[in-house]
């Protein structure tokens, strides 16, 4: 590729992955996912969905610890 041709590639905003501890999220995150969307995978742990919402309002990603708490609006 020339440099020309990498310019003129869109790119994507990710953010990095599992770079967090803590997450704030609300019911528009639903059904929650960890890695989020909108994060780069290739270096992350595989997807998987964590039960928040109806019985509790906190969820921690057995992969890589991330804690989750549901912000009521």
């Amino acid at each position: 590729m020339t440099e020309a041709h990498i310019a003129a590639t869109p790119q994507k905003t990710l953010t990095a992955s599992n770079t967090q501890r803590l997450y704030t999220i609300t019911r528009a995150d639903l059904p929650l996912q960890c890695p989020m969307p909108g994060t780069t995978l290739w270096n992350s742990h595989p997807r998987v969905f964590l039960p928040i919402g109806k019985t509790t309002d906190r969820a921690y990603c057995p992969y890589c610890g991330a804690e989750y708490r549901l912000r009521e609006e």
